[in-house]
């Protein structure tokens, strides 16, 4: 079974989209790129004119969308900058199900409880990854899902950005 993948790479001098198909065994085969000048970012990455800059990465978008056949609808993008950090934080829930099974709800509530850290009002987070999962003191859990217990946290790191 093959999947199609998106990444978008937003540079200072370019931006490049691109589009592939990958295998069940990890080769990818490439079906269109799409390369545009940079426009609306400085050269640390800052972007300076938001209109410049949307439509430098539309206009990638629908070049790698015109040579791949494929209509974009996500895609992985690559930021970069003085302007993008990491902090990394913890979340805790109780876990809701009167069987103390894990859900995908359960999940999403500690890294959403993870979310709640006090940052400078011109930042704002971009992108929060879990790192690992804690059951009811015990750690290092990679996927809790389907697990029982009665307290989940989660170790995130985020990515705040001007």
């Amino acid at each position: 079974m093959q999947r199609t993948i998106v990444g978008i790479d937003v540079g200072t001098t370019k931006v490049c989209t691109i589009v592939a198909q990958v295998a069940d065994n990890g080769r990818a085969n490439i079906l269109g790129v799409g390369l545009t000048p940079s426009k609306g970012l400085d050269r640390r990455d800052v972007v300076v004119n938001i209109d410049d800059a949307v439509n430098a990465i539309a206009t990638s978008v629908e070049k790698a969308e015109r040579l791949s056949g494929y209509r974009i609808g996500t895609a992985f993008v690559g930021v970069a900058g003085r302007h993008i950090s990491s902090l990394n934080s913890r979340g805790v829930v109780a876990v809701q199900r009167p069987d103390h099974e894990i859900t995908r709800n359960d999940v999403a509530r500690a890294v959403e409880s993870a979310q709640a850290v006090a940052i400078p009002t011109q930042r704002e987070i971009i992108h929060v990854i879990p790192r690992a999962y804690v059951l009811d003191g015990n750690e290092g859990i990679r996927d809790p899902i389907g697990m029982s217990g009665f307290r989940l946290e989660v170790e995130t790191t985020s990515s705040p950005a001007r």
